[in-house]
């Protein structure tokens, strides 16, 4: 496997998409990585703030995606 995308300081991130045609809202992904995820407050769906968080947020971001009820995250 090719390691990902690197950062200027060698740190290697992922990069983070959302479908906010799958989102239902739950607001999961915003308790677990507020700095990568926000609800919008007009419908309440998913907005991305961070589609390549560094490698310090990759577990939590990984975790948003695990508990995402309808599957919106994904990561590469």
């Amino acid at each position: 496997m090719t390691p990902g995308p690197r950062q200027a300081s060698g740190e290697t991130t992922s990069r983070v998409t959302v479908d906010r045609d799958r989102c239902c809202g739950a607001g999961n992904c915003v308790v677990t990585a507020p700095e990568v995820f926000d609800q919008d407050d007009t419908d309440g769906l998913v907005l991305l703030r961070d589609p390549t968080p560094g490698a310090a947020l990759l577990d939590r971001v990984q975790r948003a995606a695990d508990l995402c009820p309808a599957g919106a995250i994904r990561i590469d």
